[in-house]
């Protein structure tokens, strides 16, 4: 079975729990194969934890959980140096924290002050932890999946700008239609079913992490035509000067897309072509995951917040604009 194959059927099988949320699920599989970061945002229920809890159970890899609560403390993510005696020696140890299993959740982590956020972002970035003067490597497969619920809630901290644009991407997560809605209630029903009568099912099949580095190779040989680029490279100047586009849109935007963002939009262009079995990216690849890529890192203006202007609705006027050349 080829790599593409055993990925698609990664998502099948996440898929079988997850019901109602494919979008979500693609972007968790494109996050991976991109060897990026997630934000999902959405009110809580609508199984953002339970996501990544069923790509690990089908995945060989390694789950932490992280809980965001405003006492947290940097300690509580990175881990510690801890003094260890014995027979009257003493010395102290490293002893790792969640941050170095394969996936990582951060549950809430708008729940958490900025000190907090800024050592789980530190990690994702360097892909390493210095304690006492001394790094620690993290795994090679390694990626975090960060849950925030909306801004506009009570006790949440809104992540600094800088913070956000070392995401990947931000993934929005909307509710389940009606006939989803009732696949999930069965689902449930059948999973307390289950374990009020004490089954004991199969373990599911797991995939090889080596599944997920060799998607990475293939991925990257996928080619990206000059226009493609150019294009890719013309909606984040169009972030940037607006008014060359559209003197309206101007009025809506502060800061733009940083070259980051483009190297992202890059980067899940490529997984995203390769998910869909093709060897080169089209526009329709980068029009299709240009919103999850760019939301969060646009500054809207006072004008936009008092107009409950979106970052959607400016990226989608700039996909109406700018052109393939």
């Amino acid at each position: 079975m080829s790599a593409r194959d055993e990925i698609l059927k990664l998502g099948e099988r996440i898929g079988q729990s997850i019901i109602g949320q494919e979008s979500m699920v693609e972007r968790l599989l494109l996050g991976l194969l991109a060897n990026g970061h997630l934000l999902v945002e959405g009110l809580p229920g609508l199984a953002k934890t339970r996501a990544i809890k069923s790509l690990a159970k089908n995945l060989e890899a390694e789950l932490s959980r992280v809980q965001f609560t405003p006492d947290l403390l940097p300690a509580d993510i990175t881990g510690s140096e801890i003094y260890f005696s014995d027979d009257g020696k003493g010395e102290f140890k490293f002893q790792q924290g969640p941050i170095f299993a394969n996936l990582i959740l951060a549950d809430e982590i708008n729940r958490a002050p900025a000190k907090v956020q800024s050592a789980l972002l530190e990690a994702m970035e360097e892909r390493q932890v210095t304690v006492g003067g001394e790094s620690y490597p993290l795994p090679e497969l390694f990626m975090v999946m960060a849950t925030q619920n909306p801004i506009e809630q009570e006790g949440t901290y809104p992540l600094p700008e800088a913070q956000l644009d070392r995401f990947l991407m931000h993934v929005e997560v909307g509710y389940p239609d009606e006939q989803a809605e009732a696949s999930i209630m069965r689902l449930n029903r059948d999973e307390e079913n289950a374990s009020h009568k004490s089954e004991k099912h199969a373990q599911p099949e797991r995939l090889d992490p080596q599944a997920v580095f060799d998607a990475r190779v293939e991925i990257g040989a996928v080619t990206v035509s000059d226009p493609v680029e150019k294009y890719m490279v013309a909606l984040a100047f169009a972030t940037r000067y607006p008014d060359r586009y559209d003197k309206d849109l101007a009025k809506l935007l502060q800061v733009g897309v940083s070259p980051r963002g483009v190297i992202g939009l890059d980067k899940v262009s490529r997984a995203y072509a390769w998910m869909k079995g093709r060897d080169y990216v089209t526009p329709e690849d980068v029009k299709a995951i240009a919103n999850d890529v760019f939301r969060h890192r646009l500054i809207l203006s006072y004008e936009a917040h008092s107009s409950n202007t979106t970052p959607d609705t400016v990226v989608n006027r700039i996909l109406e604009l700018v052109a393939v050349s």
